[in-house]
């Protein structure tokens, strides 16, 4: 499977002023497959180590007793065959599990540069977060994250555009070329490129998910149904995960219950986070730490409300307003109890508007989007809002076309050039209202552009 982290890797690589790099990540999401086998295989073969923290009792007791560089290189170098130079690579896999190898990438940055280090972990800040607040722990010991002595990268659930380019290379060749020449495509066509969408929809970003399904693909029924029970898997893997990194029983209980019930709280006509609807006596407060958490561990995206005129840079001014979203589609579409069956012959009634509402903030959060959406005086409201080379542009996310409401009443309040409408309609262009339809399908490679042309500003 390929991924498109792999050029960030790369381009890592090849800089000459590169410091270790942290590559962080919800569980699952292929950040070892990625460093190792797409990796470390093709630009370090025969000449890497990668150690598992998770799996090497003795080398993480080991450094929990020498908090030294030096010390450590010497272990590694007897135990792993390791060639502490610049032409071999070093990988410290599931690095939650030996905290101090975090401090002592700021050692490596400074006296040991010329080897190229990866740190790879999934739920790093937590921990650390729990361990600086221990008796002794961190925090007294004068612990610090290396801001400033490493590079950072995070790797999120594949997108639609990866999921096609794996799928089927020859659609995800066809679709780009498409997206660049401005094309409205044939209507058989489209609906084509929309099943391929809904596949998606169901099967989401996870790469054990998305490779069950592309193996199983000729049985569209027996490949649901496989990917359903993979995503299960994973959907238990994450609820044990809280057991394991909370402090209080009464911190995993209101966790789950808030990751249990983001479908439910989406799919109904206020679309706002209430704790109340979890339990009646929840304020605000009792769940702002628990979200936290799971905004942390990259299982959750957080949207905040911003009313009627919006200033420059986007920043919400009101903290009580807001809509969780969950970062991985197979995973929403799991939780909201989509029978397979149903969803493969009747898609068009199987799928609220939610469904491509969450759709559209992985893709936006997978490019370091912040998300935001508004509200005005007459009940009018806008999915999203962006920022696009200094403008506002609101993001307005329908099955179909819909109405221009909520457009008019949002430009009344705020200068704009362009809108946008992502819907399951073909692409085009309103000149007179400055509205730029897009068909889901291109949304992915709306943004890979608007990405490309910020990386050469």
């Amino acid at each position: 499977m390929e991924r498109k982290y792999l050029k960030d890797l790369i381009a890592w690589n090849e800089d000459p002023d590169r410091k270790p790099l942290l590559v962080m990540g919800a569980r699952q999401v292929g950040k070892t497959y990625l460093i190792k086998n797409l990796f470390a295989e093709q630009f370090y073969k025969n000449k890497y180590v990668r150690i598992d923290c998770s799996n090497e009792p003795d080398f993480v007791d080991f450094v929990y007793r020498n908090d030294n560089l030096t010390k450590v290189l010497q272990y590694i170098q007897i135990n792993y065959d390791f060639v502490p130079d610049g032409s071999h690579l070093l990988i410290f896999d599931e690095v939650q599990e030996c905290l101090p190898l975090i401090k002592m990438m700021k050692h490596f940055n400074e006296q040991r540069r010329e080897i190229p280090l990866i740190v790879t972990g999934s739920l790093v800040r937590i921990k650390l977060h729990r361990q600086s607040h221990k008796r002794g722990g961190f925090a007294n010991k004068g612990f610090l994250f290396p801001v400033g002595n490493i590079n950072k990268l995070t790797i999120y659930p594949l997108t639609f555009d990866e999921f096609l380019y794996n799928y089927r290379k020859s659609a995800y060749d066809f679709l780009k070329k498409s997206f660049l020449d401005k094309t409205v495509l044939d209507s058989s066509i489209h609906e084509e490129l929309m099943d391929i969408f809904y596949d998606y929809l169901f099967v989401g970003g996870m790469p054990e998910a998305v490779d069950t399904f592309i193996k199983a693909k000729d049985d569209t029924l027996l490949a649901y149904n496989k990917v359903n029970k993979k995503i299960k898997e994973i959907y238990d893997d994450y609820l044990n995960d809280m057991e394991l990194y909370q402090a209080s029983k009464e911190s995993i209980l209101k966790s789950r219950s808030i990751f249990n019930n983001i479908y439910t709280q989406l799919n109904k006509e206020n679309k706002n986070f209430k704790p109340s609807l979890i339990n009646e006596n929840y304020k605000s407060r009792d769940i702002f730490t628990p979200i936290e958490w799971l905004e942390t561990a990259n299982i959750i995206n957080k949207s905040s409300l911003l009313k009627e005129r919006v200033t420059y840079p986007l920043i919400a001014k009101e903290t009580s307003s807001y809509r969780l979203y969950l970062a991985d589609m197979g995973i929403f579409t799991f939780q909201s109890g989509l029978n397979a069956k149903n969803f493969i012959f009747n898609k068009d009634n199987s799928l609220s508007g939610i469904y491509y509402e969450n759709y559209l903030s992985i893709e936006l959060t997978a490019r370091n989007y912040p998300l935001y959406y508004w509200k005005g005086k007459r009940n009018s409201k806008i999915e999203y809002l962006i920022d696009l080379d200094g403008n506002v542009v609101p993001i307005d996310c329908k099955k179909t076309r819909g109405a221009l409401n909520s457009l008019d009443e949002f430009r009344m309040h705020n200068k704009n050039t362009l809108a946008i409408k992502v819907s399951s309609n073909r692409y085009g262009y309103d000149e007179k209202n400055k509205i730029l339809t897009l068909p889901f399908y291109y949304f992915s490679l709306f943004l890979n552009e608007n990405d490309k042309e910020k990386n050469n500003d």
